[in-house]
């Protein structure tokens, strides 16, 4: 049986296990960025979008098939992320990410990705033993979000071409990445760095 998800606590974000609470939060900070959603994303999560998408978590949240977070900062809520479980091969994929226009580039992603992995590969976290392997998939025309899945250390695996149709009727390509769990030491010590830099700044 799957574990409840516990809360991750950094220094500047706090993931939250979504809940009713976080939902219009959420939505206001969908809002924010209107044009991503028909570009980028390969279903809506705007306005009335955001109730198709949140059933279909709570539907796959109670057959323990996701963990769901809302990324909380001093912004408020700034977006969420999901873990998808794949417990028989213990492996994990972080997806379904979504950051309000304000809170990119700075501490929010890098340190919500480092909680992330360390709850993912931490034996007794997700898995008894922790995960294998935790992976990415990327639209590939998501230059943003590639290059931010390689500045954590993550490695392509290779790409899947028209991998599916998104809901606007564009085929996509998907980007692949993983980070095995011997690559995880490596990968924490590099996203250390990173949020010990953006502390420096705001001394």
């Amino acid at each position: 049986m799957l574990k409840p998800a516990p809360v991750l606590e950094g220094r500047f974000v706090r993931l939250e296990p979504l809940s009713e609470g976080h939902r219009e939060p959420l939505r206001a900070a969908c809002d924010a960025d209107p044009d991503v959603w028909t570009e980028l994303y390969p279903v809506p999560m705007n306005g009335e979008n955001l109730d198709v998408w949140w059933r279909r978590i709570e539907r796959d949240q109670a057959a323990g098939a996701v963990q769901a977070y809302a990324g909380i900062s001093a912004l408020g809520v700034v977006g969420c992320s999901v873990f998808m479980l794949d417990p028989p091969n213990r492996r994990v994929e972080i997806g379904n990410t979504y950051w309000r226009p304000d809170a990119r580039g700075g501490a929010v992603n890098p340190e919500s990705k480092m909680l992330m992995l360390a709850h993912a590969f931490r034996p007794g976290g997700l898995y008894e033993t922790g995960a294998a392997v935790v992976q990415f998939r990327v639209d590939a025309i998501n230059t943003r979000s590639r290059a931010a899945v390689l500045k954590l250390g993550a490695h392509l695996d290779g790409i899947l071409r028209h991998d599916r149709i998104v809901w606007t009727g564009r085929l996509r390509d998907t980007c692949v990445f993983s980070i095995l769990s011997e690559e995880w030491a490596m990968v924490r010590d590099k996203l250390e760095a990173r949020l010990m830099a953006v502390s420096a700044q705001r001394v």
